[in-house]
């Protein structure tokens, strides 16, 4: 895993690892599959859902590719300053088994709301970003992100709660 992070060529005295590629190769995917996903929800899908055309295997595959993405820069810091590997690997494990009870509830409710939906990814197209810059060794600092992603959910809760009021004040004057 160290291995990732050694130059395995240079372009024009800018040094490439495997680290970078992959966080690179990982944002680019993430800017692809947000910028698709928001072009369906806003141009339509012709009356045909994506879901249903997407293989399991497929499925799979992306989620593998998110995984990696997304655990490769904290594994490889872990693997730096990690005294106890089994602690470590403890915790990834119990992080992906999190991530997996989480992600239905999660989806369910995200599609549940467009706007939450739309939100989300713009928070990949982020994402997306922060990893591309990342693998071009230009470290955006994560604080920003956290602040963004934390104003932008402040914001879409007062939204979903002013919605609630809107349609319960509607029902109230039907009855």
């Amino acid at each position: 895993m160290i291995g990732l992070t050694r130059p395995i060529f240079e372009i024009l005295e800018f040094e490439v690892s495997w680290r970078d590629i992959v966080l690179a190769g990982g944002g680019l995917f993430l800017l692809v599959k947000g910028t698709m996903e928001m072009h369906h929800m806003l141009e339509g899908y012709g009356g045909e859902s994506v879901a249903g055309t997407a293989t399991f295997g497929a499925v799979i595959a992306q989620i593998v590719m998110l995984d990696v993405v997304f655990s490769l820069d904290s594994v490889i810091t872990a693997i730096g300053i990690a005294e106890h590997i089994p602690i470590m690997v403890t915790a990834i494990v119990i992080a992906m088994a999190v991530m997996l009870l989480a992600a239905e509830p999660t989806a369910r409710f995200v599609n549940a709301h467009p706007t939450v939906k739309m939100l989300a990814l713009s928070f990949l197209l982020l994402v997306g970003v922060a990893l591309i810059a990342d693998g071009m060794h230009f470290h955006i600092p994560r604080g920003y992100l956290y602040f963004a992603i934390a104003f932008s959910i402040g914001v879409e809760s007062m939204n979903l709660l002013a919605a609630r009021a809107r349609r319960r004040r509607a029902a109230a004057r039907k009855a």
